[in-house]
């Protein structure tokens, strides 16, 4: 790819699900909105080979792949994390899987859990990856709601008012400030300030709001 080429994609992926028309399709989108696609395997040596050649900047994969079909993607993504931490991932998975999905997202920065079925969802799909490549993280809605169902005793999140609640499940999402406003029908100066305070509540002092954020997403993750 030349220099003016380079200058025009979004960033490098490679992709990773034994479903070859699944993997065709999400090829086809990604370059459809600007991404270059490097590479895509069908299992995780494949995927592990892949990434140590090519240094994507996002690694998008399937959480069950061969031979067993059971965590493979999952423990790919570990490995990911491990050795090349500049690569963001996006992991894909048929159903909600709320221990997998957690370990994953606990990895820090950087990474993504969707149902495959919101891939459908162009818009929604495109801003997970861009988010990610940013260095932020993205949750399922539905594992959210999920997790909101499943709350702890000593939950930290009970000195959370119900609006900051909603505010801070919609970043979990992955949601900006204006998203975010867009959703609850408020301001986005408004939802700044709800952030400021979900952020204070839950003593989050870290020197870049971008992470703190991400540290806020962690601990709403964790409260389950």
């Amino acid at each position: 790819m030349d220099d003016a080429s380079q200058q025009l994609t979004r960033g490098r992926v490679v992709l990773a699900d034994d479903d070859v028309l699944l993997r065709e399709g999400l090829a086809s989108l990604c370059e459809r909105v600007g991404y270059e696609v490097v590479g895509q395997a069908g299992d995780a040596a494949r995927l592990l080979e892949l990434v140590a050649a090519e240094h994507p900047d996002l690694a998008i994969v399937d959480i069950r792949m061969p031979p067993d079909h059971s965590t493979e993607g999952l423990k790919a993504a570990r490995t990911i994390r491990e050795l090349h931490p500049a690569t963001g991932i996006l992991v894909l998975s048929a159903y909600i899987e709320v221990d997998e999905a957690l370990e994953l997202l606990a990895s820090g920065r950087k990474v993504g859990y969707l149902l495959k079925s919101r891939v459908t969802v162009v818009d929604e799909f495109t801003e997970a990856l861009e988010r990610i490549h940013r260095g932020g993280s993205v949750v399922d809605p539905s594992l959210v709601q999920e997790l909101f169902s499943a709350q702890r005793r000593d939950d930290p999140l009970s000195r959370l008012s119900t609006r900051e609640r909603e505010v801070l499940a919609l970043m979990a999402e992955g949601r900006s400030n204006a998203g975010i406003g867009r959703r609850l029908w408020v301001t986005e100066g408004t939802v700044e300030k709800h952030v400021r305070s979900i952020l204070g509540k839950l003593h989050l002092t870290e020197d870049t709001d971008d992470h703190r954020r991400v540290l806020a997403v962690l601990t709403f993750l964790e409260s389950r």
